[in-house]
């Protein structure tokens, strides 16, 4: 029996697009715009590193939406919730899971460094290194702590955490307005129904954004390949193959047992949000898929109240990849300087990174400032030695990414599934390539 797909929220770009020639199709259009955009940079380093603008354009052209798509998908996802005990059963719930796996991936960031020591042997002197070039970096880590963190959260106005757009002011007054219109009633629902409206609007507009995902791709790639060159990563090949082998390594054995446990395939999870992927690939940025996340997850069987505030609350405190990288790269630094770290400063170092990659949450290029501010915290390691890795860091920000995305869409699910939201026949047509039905 064929069920067609049916929803007043995400537009149809977004579907399963099953009658659609290849070359139409959105994921193939982006390896393509991926694959050119890394031989331009190649064998015209010059005019690859020119492209930076088209990158640079198409992000801004998703944070432009991502403010009103983050806070009408929360404030209506909170009043359709109807008692508010639910909205802070389910935030409880995504923090616990955030927690748990936050640590899991900073552990096994630990562990990998301990057994690959991809650092030893270069000896490098500290002193030689340029500290001037993360000095930009280590003056905006003053702002990761969590006191900076606590300041940051609370916008000046409530109109100015959305034209500013930043993601933790937006989802603060959004759930203030969420339940503002929850609590007022039946008054509220005239209000509930226009909002219901715009984000129609809002996800009809991300549709037509997303045309442009090639072009934005295609410069970003562009321009990474030409400024750094495919012979940066020579250098340092031994942290970049460690970090993306464990990221790889998180992803299918930690979050592989997760939607085993749960009752999906993580290689499905992946094959499903594909063209995100590689969009987040080609821009090195996740913020750049989130609204097709949102819509892809509420697609597959996912309730919209969770997804709502899952998604965005994950964007900030659920970032896994990033967790990987600050242990690893810590660890590396230590190792290339010969600094001995004791298992007792190890554990500092752990528990330095976990809070202040809560208090970098929403900051700009946070997984290299995140970084700054916990060496900051921890004199063993050599702040100085991130001048090492500043050269590749662009190249592991795409792995970073992509990780971060895919453990909350992997978050999103079971957070829906322990609150019996999770339509299972939905999310196993969605993973098997079969177009749904959607709840209204």
């Amino acid at each position: 029996m064929k069920i067609e797909a049916a929803t007043p929220g995400p537009p149809p770009e977004l579907s399963t697009q099953l009658h659609r020639p290849f070359y139409r199709l959105l994921y193939f259009q982006v390896i393509a715009a991926i694959v050119a955009g890394v031989l331009i940079g190649h064998f015209y380093p010059q005019t690859g590193a020119a492209l930076k603008p088209l990158g640079d354009g198409f992000i801004k052209l998703v944070k432009m939406i991502i403010a009103p798509v983050i806070f009408l998908t929360v404030t209506t996802g909170i009043a359709g919730m109807g008692e508010l005990a639910s909205v802070g059963r389910v935030v409880g719930k995504a923090f616990a899971y955030f927690l748990f796996f936050s640590t899991v991936a900073l552990v096994l960031g630990l562990v990998v460094a301990n057994v690959v020591h991809p650092g030893s042997g270069l000896h490098i002197d500290p002193a030689t290194l340029d500290s001037g070039s993360v000095a930009t970096y280590t003056a905006q880590a003053h702002d990761s702590t969590i006191t900076g963190f606590l300041t940051h959260i609370i916008p000046t106005t409530a109109l100015s955490a959305l034209t500013d757009g930043d993601i933790l002011q937006v989802l603060f007054v959004a759930i203030l307005s969420g339940i503002s219109l929850s609590l007022i009633g039946e008054r509220g629902d005239p209000l509930h129904r226009v909002l219901t409206s715009a984000t129609a609007l809002v996800f009809r507009m991300v549709g037509i954004l997303m045309r442009a995902a090639p072009i934005g791709a295609f410069g970003a790639m562009a321009f990474t390949v030409g400024k750094f060159g495919l012979a940066a990563l020579g250098s340092l090949a031994a942290l970049v193959m460690s970090f993306y082998l464990t990221s790889l390594l998180f992803v299918l054995v930690v979050l592989g047992l997760v939607g085993w446990a749960c009752g999906f395939s993580i290689l499905r999870l992946i094959v499903y949000l594909k063209e995100e992927l590689l969009l987040v690939l080609g821009t090195s940025s996740s913020e750049a898929a989130l609204p097709n996340l949102i819509a892809k997850m509420e697609r597959a069987g996912c309730r919209k109240e969770v997804v709502g505030l899952v998604v965005p609350t994950g964007y900030s405190f659920n970032l896994d990849g990033t967790n990987i990288y600050m242990t690893l790269a810590a660890l590396f630094i230590a190792q290339a300087c010969d600094v001995h770290l004791t298992w007792s400063q190890q554990a500092l170092l752990l528990g330095v990174a976990m809070l202040s990659s809560k208090g970098a949450a929403g900051v700009t290029g946070a997984g290299f400032i995140t970084l700054a501010a916990t060496l900051q915290v921890v004199p063993s390691v050599p702040i100085e030695g991130m001048a090492l890795i500043l050269g590749v860091d662009r190249f592991m920000s795409e792995c970073r990414s992509m990780t971060n995305f895919i453990g909350n869409a992997v978050a999103t699910i079971v957070v829906s599934r322990w609150e019996g939201g999770l339509d299972q026949e939905q999310l196993d047509a969605a993973l098997h390539g079969r177009a749904v039905a959607m709840p209204d």
